[in-house]
């Protein structure tokens, strides 16, 4: 099973950003994309684990709860 094409994307950055931008991927030795391209993986997965971690939260709440009234009903 072969990867999905890449697709392109406009993207429009303010003076200063583009400059900070370049001189983290210089840093870095990538290019501008390349660097853009990690930045907004990591972002992604950041997103993510915050969700996941939201989600998991309101599950241990629902468990907490159901166990809360499970003991009441043994009492």
């Amino acid at each position: 099973m072969g990867e999905t094409p890449n697709e392109a994307i406009s993207l429009v950055l303010g003076a200063e950003l583009l400059r900070e931008t370049d001189a983290c991927a210089r840093t870095l030795h990538l290019s501008r994309a390349a660097y853009v391209r990690r930045a907004l993986e990591k972002s992604n997965a950041d997103v993510n684990r915050d969700a996941r971690r939201v989600r998991m939260y309101r599950a241990s709440l629902r468990v907490r709860d159901e166990s809360t009234r499970f003991t009441q009903e043994l009492d």
